[in-house]
């Protein structure tokens, strides 16, 4: 494996980190409360850095999510990538890609997802969906939903066409509850009995195509590999804040930072800033490169889950009594660790389901 970014990756980088550092910043933060940056979410686009993720691939997305991860910006970065370009280039129809992708890669459309748990939605008339997502992280901001249904199958839905309320989270994703009542649905890749069988277990899919199941576990393990890179960014910025402020801020004479209990518990927040990262890095070179990548995206969304937990209270336990300021820079960083530790599982459930998928023996090598 090879997690060195190609020139296009590194370059895609550097100008994100540019762009997230001069205008993610906390005054512009704290006036946009729990919504998004409009501006920033424009500048981002007419960059060229969303429409860019379909040629640097995951492992490039996830270098980019690091650098909104470190300002905390508030823009539907994530979640349009992932459930909108990286999931109609992958699985959608011809003339889904053909309609779609341009307003994805240009910012007009703006897609989230709704991944969510067992039974919530389910069609009843043929395309039209019922159910209720209780949360749907930056559904505020989005033109499209992808929902999965009870059997796995994943629809595009208008959310003008839906019922959708505002919901405030613990980190300000511009979230909403989702209320599905007979809507229309279009399902990724195709209507029914076009692309997909409506039998799973049938085996006569055209070549080359993929059975629902398939398409929900590869946008389920991509989700979690970004979100992952995500966590690295959120992670590391936490900590570079404790590393100024015990830096700077004396006790009895001598930085805060001289003290050994300090360097471990920042030694300790390294090291997790650090596998959370490159297994997030080693789980999107591997779908990038087309191999198996199922528990290493698993494994990616664990060490984002416990690890990030951890040391996002350990930049805020580094700050001392500033640390409980909830209007300090480092709060936020604190609230969306926290999020992402909950996103798409916390970490027992995905250990579990890396058990489960272990113990199977369908391990992927």
């Amino acid at each position: 494996m090879d997690f060195t970014p190609t020139e296009e990756q590194a370059a895609a980088r550097d100008l994100a980190a540019r762009i997230f550092g001069d205008l993610s910043t906390h005054e512009r933060l704290a006036a946009a409360g729990t919504g998004s940056d409009a501006e920033l979410w424009k500048e981002l686009c007419a960059a060229g850095l969303v429409a860019a993720v379909a040629d640097i691939g995951l492992l490039g997305l996830v270098l980019l999510l690091e650098e909104q991860g470190r300002t905390t910006a508030q823009v539907p970065f994530a979640a349009s990538c992932v459930y909108g370009l990286l999931a109609v280039t992958a699985h959608g129809s011809q003339e889904q890609r053909e309609r779609l992708l341009p307003g994805i890669g240009d910012g007009t459309v703006v897609v989230s997802g709704a991944m969510s748990g067992p039974g919530a939605v389910r069609e009843g008339a043929p395309g039209r969906l019922s159910g209720l997502v209780p949360v749907v992280p930056w559904l505020r901001d989005a033109t499209y939903v992808l929902v999965a249904d009870d059997r796995h199958r994943l629809w595009l839905v208008r959310t003008a066409e839906a019922a959708c309320e505002p919901v405030e989270l613990t980190a300000p994703w511009s979230a909403g509850r989702l209320t599905l009542d007979g809507t229309p649905g279009e399902r990724l890749g195709g209507p029914p009995g076009e692309r997909y069988r409506e039998d799973p277990d049938e085996e006569d899919l055209h070549q080359g195509e993929q059975a629902p199941q398939d398409a929900y576990d590869d946008i389920l393990a991509t989700a979690r590999t970004a979100f992952a890179g995500l966590q690295a960014g959120v992670c590391a910025g936490s900590l570079a804040r404790a590393v100024e402020y015990t830096n700077t801020r004396e006790q009895f004479g001598r930085p805060l930072a001289a003290k050994q209990g300090v360097q471990l518990r920042a030694a300790d927040a390294y090291m997790d800033t650090e596998a959370i990262r490159v297994t997030a890095y080693e789980a999107a070179w591997r779908r990038d490169e087309g191999l198996a990548y199922a528990t290493h995206a698993l494994t990616a969304a664990w060490w984002a889950s416990e690890a990030g937990q951890r040391v996002v209270h350990t930049g805020q336990h580094l700050h001392g009594g500033t640390g409980a300021d909830l209007e300090h820079p480092v709060h936020r960083h604190f609230l969306w660790g926290r999020q992402l530790d909950a996103y798409l599982g916390c970490g027992s459930e995905v250990l579990q389901e890396l058990g489960e998928l272990i113990v199977s023996g369908e391990v992927e090598t």
